[in-house]
């Protein structure tokens, strides 16, 4: 019999409803607290007859039930529930379907802490009675197995425990890259846990290109966290303001108003930290992303300009292994804060002539080419920066095929950059050669278009 009060009410409901739909969701964490849960350590009644039904089930079957086990339970084995409680049961249920916990590890770890605790008070009230009997090899068992309980059981995927998980479709929520040819060669875009790597020589655009990837994650509504460690935080929130609505750059001052009234209307938001070069590692951008979740902003996409210019957590005797290091570990943020993070990598000299620019022109370390799920280059010779044109590469795709060339358009003075329709990188005799695909719109008419644009604006601002 539980003392008064001997519950998580002084959490909250927030706390208890995820509580509950961690222990759902959660196969070995269930494992784990069910061990010590007393279901009356729950404060709320709807909350009680959701979980004693999941822990039932796995007590009778000896599995954990999966969403379709459930949807059937929430139709059929609620009827002995008055009207009101069956409603909030299966209200409960529906919401958990569309929303993700918060706050997962502090959950986890005070529910395990309460609820090992009570057992561990339980046991050694239970010793009081024992030892008049002096049975101290019983007391040291009852104090053992109370420790015991709770404590940490996961020892991986279990084959047969599992089994269902297998078969449960993985959700990346992918965000777009802006570029529809890209998106459907990657699923989507660029999905939760992954990260994305974009290759290019000094002043071929690396920045401008993340800044186009941040830009059409904003205008798909998320949360959109970009960290420069070579620019001001204000000239690349004005590229921004370019790529979003055209105006050029180099007179958007000049469009203040219009440009308000274009980025007001987002439903996404964008949030520019600036570090200085060499200033910032990975655990600075830890840190700073972890006091953003607990203001209840939650990114959707990192952006990162750029890793090399990171500085290494460990140093390390040779600048390459620095730089594996900090690809690894910007990999790991991806996953710890799921969503995906994109970056660039500086290409060697050789990458500043190259017509098209692949992994073996990536500068100091390849290891970091083993660590991203996504590498495209971005490519443009002298010829091609006066005709606002260029190529990108697809280097690597976990996703998907990989080894296309695709022309770009590339307009630096207002952040355009187009995808145009796709070449390829097919081998022939051993060599590999580019056939380029006709292109539907020449750059030169992009280019004429966004001119024409410009100039309309200029003549309404006079």
């Amino acid at each position: 019999m539980l003392a008064e009060n001997v519950n998580f009410g002084r959490y909250g409901k927030t706390f208890q409803e995820g509580l509950v739909q961690l222990i759902f969701e959660d196969r070995t964490f269930a494992d784990q607290i069910t061990e010590v849960l007393n279901i009356d350590f729950l404060e709320l009644e709807y909350l009680q007859v959701f979980i004693t039904k999941v822990v039932k089930y796995r007590a009778k079957y000896g599995k954990h039930p999966s969403v379709d086990v459930m949807v059937s339970m929430m139709r059929t084995e609620l009827d002995n529930e008055d009207e009101v409680i069956q409603k909030q049961v299966r209200d409960y249920f529906t919401r958990i379907h569309t929303s993700e916990v918060t706050a997962v590890e502090y959950i986890k770890e005070t529910a395990l802490d309460f609820c090992r605790k009570q057992k561990l008070k339980e046991a050694m009230m239970k010793s009081v009675g024992l030892l008049q009997s002096s049975s101290f090899d019983e007391i040291s068992q009852v104090i053992n197995e109370a420790l015991k309980l709770g404590s940490e059981n996961n020892f991986g995927y279990d084959y047969m425990a599992d089994f269902e998980a297998r078969f449960v479709p993985k959700h990346r929520n992918p965000v777009s890259t802006g570029w529809s040819d890209i998106d459907v060669i990657i699923g989507g875009g660029l999905g939760k846990s992954e990260l994305g790597v974009v290759i290019a020589p000094t002043g071929a655009g690396k920045s401008m290109v993340l800044v186009h990837l941040g830009a059409s994650a904003l205008q798909e509504g998320k949360t959109v966290v970009h960290y420069t460690l070579e620019l001001q935080d204000t000239v690349i929130a004005n590229r921004y303001d370019s790529c979003i609505t055209g105006y050029p750059l180099s007179d958007i001052t000049n469009f203040k108003e219009e440009v308000y009234e274009e980025i007001k209307e987002l439903d996404g938001a964008l949030y520019i930290k600036e570090y200085p070069t060499k200033s910032a590692s990975t655990n600075t951008i830890r840190n700073h992303l972890s006091r953003l979740v607990k203001r209840g902003i939650k990114p959707g996409m990192v952006i990162v300009d750029y890793a090399d210019l990171l500085k290494p957590v460990t140093a390390r005797k040779e600048k390459r292994n620095e730089l594996e290091s900090i690809y690894e570990e910007l990999r790991a943020l991806s996953t710890e804060f799921q969503c995906p993070i994109w970056t660039a990598s500086q290409t060697n000299r050789s990458g500043l002539s190259a017509e098209v620019i692949t992994m073996e022109q990536i500068s100091e370390a390849f290891n970091k080419c083993f660590v991203a799920d996504f590498i495209f280059s971005v490519s443009r010779t002298i010829e091609d920066k006066q005709n606002n044109k260029g190529k990108i590469f697809i280097a690597k795709n976990r996703n998907g095929p990989d080894g296309m060339v695709y022309p770009i358009f590339m307009d630096t003075a207002s952040v355009k950059i187009g995808v145009l329709p796709r070449s390829q990188f097919p081998a022939q005799g051993g060599q590999s050669q580019i056939v380029t695909a006709p292109v539907a719109l020449d750059p030169k008419a992009q280019q004429q278009l966004l001119a024409a644009k410009y100039n309309k604006l200029k003549g309404k601002r006079r």
